[in-house]
């Protein structure tokens, strides 16, 4: 496997002329991070596979997580063990295949005199005597499923020790606290690492690349219409089999060969990102342990940021998802319950939203917070395989399990090859870290720029080598956040960024993290570009004209918050 393989505009034409050429045994559609674990499942198992996007990368839920990988402890007490099993072996599964971008964090989980179901727990005892034992239980039993994967064991830290880990927590009525573990990663740089994987494992890939339809024989799909977004241009792909990896989007995709019979029930996510100074937190995580509506609320630290999550509610528009004010008050009113902080929307530098494309079976009146987050794989018409529900930790899975289907369709031997597979960066890693920490001080590297740099791994080589030959691409992009010129350059180059909204929402955070969401230094981020793909003036002041419509204006909470839509 070449780790010096571009994944740029260059790569992505090439791609787009080899489907058409030589037709492809497997086309998975939707870039994701499940479509992308697909395509490395199917590619490292030798089908000739090809993946396409209809728009960028991520683009969808896989941008809008709260960025962590967990077994997801609030399903303990709805006894779905086989999920928090299943989530807990993957989690620890990417920590060792991914080390420099899945990393444990601790979560301080407080429990107050209040408490009624923290956690959801199912039993209540009368008057509260004995539910911090109740919760240790139930942490011990989440350490206990992880087996020899488990990250670190929880432990009680007692009230004193609590708010010396968590200084902004309110200390009336505090009781007790524990710690547990579970890991962190960044959700877009994620994606983008599994794609540049599969990429390097001969996997074809193109983002703005749509399916329009498909053409079939005898009921089988042979053929799929191809649109380039970018360039109006069409094409005619021959395929072998088809894998759906749509998310919410995924039953309009079957539609395109027959009628759909999946049943899904959106849910959205809302999140919201304020200063790390606004509320008092270390570097381990807090959990919001009792909400109005069963649901848990993290406060994540982030670099200079802590990012507020999340939401669980139904409906609204899939297309363009968006976070209310109503979505905004409920975290702000939480948050307020248990800290010791009166934050306001004036605190909140942005909000955005996602949807979680959970199974439901027909008529389910359940709220989205009672749903089980499993996945499924399902054949529809034409052949294809829709793998659809399911969460960003389990993507490995996911992907295992629907080729595992695809091959006993075609008769072939199953071989699970991704279990053990690194991804693109776990190659010299540690020397990498060492490396960025060593030109720290000549470059003038923050400590949030060496965290940051540090998660590209043993790429990081790459981003300094860029420093070195030209160190005017060392400067932070934005003065108070972690990302530096060199990374639109490696992101232009290595990870298929096309347009300035590409860059400036999803290879970089900047966009949720600054408080001009990114309109103020869209020029010069554009120049880099606009140097590395080889942009027209007219093409380059397009570019920074259109992301200046979108987030330019916004001159109230509610109007930002509709501008980060998907």
């Amino acid at each position: 496997m070449d780790t010096n393989t571009y994944f740029s505009f260059t790569e992505r034409a090439t791609a787009l002329r080899t489907m058409v050429r030589d037709g492809v045994d497997v086309l998975v559609i939707g870039g994701g991070i499940t479509g992308a674990g697909v395509a490395l499942d199917a590619a490292a198992r030798g089908f000739r596979t090809a993946l396409v996007e209809k728009s960028d990368f991520g683009s969808g839920t896989s941008s809008k997580s709260t960025k962590l990988v967990h077994g997801g402890i609030r399903y303990l007490p709805q006894f779905d063990f086989a999920l928090v099993r299943e989530a807990l072996v993957e989690r620890g599964l990417l920590v060792r295949n991914a080390p420099f971008l899945v990393q444990p964090i601790g979560f301080v989980l407080p429990l107050y005199k209040s408490a009624k179901r923290p956690l959801g727990t199912p039993i209540v005892p009368p008057f509260g005597i004995g539910m911090g034992l109740l919760l240790q239980a139930g942490l011990l039993f989440y350490d206990m499923l992880s087996g020899r994967l488990g990250v670190r064991m929880h432990r009680r830290l007692g009230a004193e020790k609590a708010l010396t880990l968590a200084p902004g927590l309110r200390k009336e009525g505090l009781v007790t606290a524990f710690i547990y573990y579970d890991a962190q990663t960044d959700d877009t740089l994620l994606t983008a690492t599994v794609l540049r994987t599969a990429a390097q494992h001969g996997a074809q890939i193109a983002n703005y690349t749509e399916v329009t339809g498909f053409q079939q024989t005898s009921g089988k799909i042979t053929h799929a219409n191809l649109k380039d977004s970018l360039s109006g241009e069409t094409y005619t792909v021959k395929v072998g089999s088809v894998i759906n990896a749509g998310g919410v989007f995924a039953g309009k995709i079957e539609a395109l060969a027959g009628p759909s019979h999946l049943v899904i029930k959106p849910a959205k996510g809302v999140h919201i990102t304020v200063a790390r100074e606004r509320i008092q937190l270390s570097k381990d995580a807090i959990v919001l342990p009792e909400t109005e509506d069963g649901r848990l609320i993290f406060l994540v630290p982030w670099g200079p940021r802590i990012t507020v999550g999340t939401t669980d509610t139904v409906g609204g528009e899939v297309e363009r998802p968006f976070a209310s004010k109503e979505d905004i008050d409920y975290l702000i009113r939480h948050v307020n319950q248990y800290m010791t902080v009166n934050l306001t929307t004036q605190d909140v530098i942005s909000a955005w939203a996602g949807y979680r494309p959970l199974i439901s079976k027909g008529g389910d009146s359940k709220s989205s917070s009672k749903l089980s987050r499993t996945h499924i794989v399902a054949e529809g018409a034409g052949g294809m395989l829709t793998i659809v529900g399911g969460k960003l930790t389990t993507y490995r899975r996911m992907a295992q399990d629907v080729v595992d289907a695809l091959c006993r369709t075609l008769n072939k031997p199953i071989k699970q090859v991704t279990r053990d597979l690194p991804l693109v960066g776990a190659q010299g890693w540690q020397e990498a870290a060492d490396a960025v920490a060593k030109e720290a001080k000549t470059f003038g590297f923050s400590a949030d720029t060496i965290v940051r740099l540090s998660k590209y791994g043993g790429e990081a080589q790459k981003i300094l080598d860029l420093i070195r030959t030209d160190p005017a691409l060392a400067a932070p992009i934005v003065p108070d956040l972690p990302y530096l010129m060199a990374e639109v350059v490696f992101a232009c180059r290595y990870e298929m960024a096309l347009t300035l909204a590409d860059m400036l929402e999803r290879r970089l955070h900047i966009n949720f993290e600054d408080w001009a969401r990114g309109v103020d230094t869209a020029p010069a981020v554009a120049r880099v570009m606009a140097h590395e793909l080889g942009w027209d003036v007219a093409h380059t002041q397009q570019q920074i004209e259109g992301y200046r419509a979108r987030f330019g204006k916004a001159d109230s909470i509610a109007e930002t918050v509709s501008a980060v839509s998907i």
